[in-house]
């Protein structure tokens, strides 16, 4: 395996301060499909299971789905801003969701913790990502699965532009998000990558469902 899958030496734009917020407000306009997003999961997780999101930015999947059911979640989040973001957007919301600080790599939490884990778009700006990988099964309990959801790097222009049309963005969100999406376009991976980091770690295998210009990585314990 290249040692860029094991480790990237380029960590990305910090999500903090005045960042995050222009991300909290971009991503808020996407609310149909998180709100799409949790359905899918709590159709398929039980109620009273215990649910980690890695990476859950300003929180907004977390707290749809934290209103479908009894579920104990937790999201776990490097940025500072983003936990303080996401907490006031579940208090605002009614809903109980437990944001933390923490490093995807170094998870804080205890073996088997929890039923299911979920991360969106965020796994391709994860510095350690195999480690990330291994953290998820550390954390997870016998049976349960875990979900990475991202772009893949050989999306199409096409699968991009029809991307960015569903976002229904103003000019200059337009304008932005179509200037970081190639950036982040080169730092996504491969179906063949996944399966590589996957193997590296004790889930030994995936199954890849492919849509659009992204991909669902599904992992089981």
């Amino acid at each position: 395996m290249s040692a860029t899958l094991q480790q990237k030496p380029y960590k990305g734009m910090a999500m903090e301060g005045v960042v995050a917020r222009w991300y909290a407000r971009l991503t808020a306009k996407d609310a149909g499909q998180f709100a799409k997003e949790a359905a899918a999961i709590a159709g398929q997780v039980p109620g009273g299971s215990a649910i980690l999101e890695v990476a859950p930015g300003p929180g907004y999947l977390a707290i749809e789905l934290a209103k479908l059911g009894s579920y104990r979640i937790v999201g776990l989040d490097i940025s500072k801003s983003f936990v303080r973001i996401a907490t006031e957007n579940a208090t605002k919301a009614g809903v109980d969701v437990n944001f933390k600080v923490g490093n995807a790599s170094a998870m804080l939490f205890e073996p088997n913790s929890f039923d299911f884990i979920y991360c969106r778009a965020a796994f391709k700006n994860f510095s350690e990502p195999v480690k990330a990988i291994g953290e998820m099964y550390r954390v997870l309990k016998p049976g349960g699965s875990a979900v990475i959801y991202d772009m893949l790097k050989d999306a199409s222009a096409a699968a991009i532009k029809e991307a960015m049309k569903e976002m229904n963005l103003g000019w200059f969100d337009s304008l932005m998000t179509a200037m970081i999406f190639p950036v982040l376009r080169k730092r996504a991976y491969l179906q063949s990558e996944f399966k590589q980091m996957v193997a590296q770690t004790p889930f030994a295998t995936c199954q890849i469902d492919c849509k659009g210009m992204g991909a669902k990585v599904i992992m089981r314990k």
